[in-house]
């Protein structure tokens, strides 16, 4: 598998590896995905579509490595994050990447139209993903978390 070959390469490069597995830093990032909802929200009834995305965008991205941290595991690249989540937590990342494309779109292009209700989707549609992803959080056991470092390593070579 091409992915598989990806997360080999990033952790040879050392932006893919385990660390100690932290409930703080996986709050941390949580909280952060939640002002990134929030500020999503504020820059849409302010009319800035275009940055609304981009915050829809991270709210998502900051919870998924929120589950990352606290299974022990840093990333620092975006598509990995997303490749891990399908791959060794079997978590559905159509949301994320769905996001992550008009994220690109809206944030470095401008032959684009986008609308008010589009944005408005969207955001709702991080707000079920984080939400989904603060419950798989919040049931992690030690002997779960084996099992996902283990498919990790088992992956990434």
């Amino acid at each position: 598998m091409r992915r598989i070959g990806f997360l080999s390469k990033l952790k040879k490069e050392g932006k893919l590896e385990m660390v100690e597995p932290s409930d703080n830093v996986m709050k941390s990032y949580l909280a952060k995905s939640g002002s990134n909802t929030e500020s999503a929200n504020i820059l849409l009834r302010s009319g800035h579509l275009e940055e609304s995305v981009v915050m829809a965008y991270y709210s998502m991205y900051h919870a998924a490595s929120a589950i990352l941290f606290g299974t022990g595991i840093k990333c620092e690249n975006h598509a990995a994050v997303i490749i891990i989540l399908k791959e060794v937590y079997g978590i559905d990342n159509s949301d994320i990447s769905y996001a992550k494309n008009e994220r690109i779109d809206k944030q470095y292009y401008v032959d684009f139209e986008i609308t008010r209700e589009e944005v408005k989707s969207l955001i709702r549609r991080a707000e079920r993903f984080n939400s989904m992803l603060m419950d798989f959080a919040s049931r992690k056991t030690n002997s779960r978390i084996g099992e996902w470092r283990k498919r990790l390593e088992e992956i990434s070579g």
